[in-house]
């Protein structure tokens, strides 16, 4: 599903115009990726809870060209599903 998929579905759920829907959609984003950018966590309870992780510089190998590269230290982005969204979705999957 697309981002444009969620703005029609949220819009067609909420009565809101696609416009408007886009426009709170757009504000979550922000908000979200502005604070994980402060290192705070976000909490969607019910959903789950996104971070950031720090990573350790480390060798790799770029898997094109065999060549050794250097990833040096860094942040990244994470996602932890609540309890009830993956019993959610392993309820939903396994009845199919």
């Amino acid at each position: 599903m697309t981002k444009q998929e969620i703005v029609d579905a949220v819009s067609e759920a909420t009565g809101l115009t696609k416009v408007e829907t886009e426009t709170v959609m757009n504000g979550i984003m922000t908000t979200i990726t502005e604070s994980l950018a402060r290192n705070e966590r976000v909490e969607l309870r019910g959903f789950g809870t996104f971070g950031t992780k720090h990573r350790m510089p480390k060798k790799a190998r770029n898997p094109g060209t065999g060549e050794a590269i250097f990833l040096p230290e860094r942040y990244v982005p994470t996602f932890k599903p609540a309890k009830h969204l993956r019993g959610r979705v392993n309820d939903s999957l396994m009845t199919k």
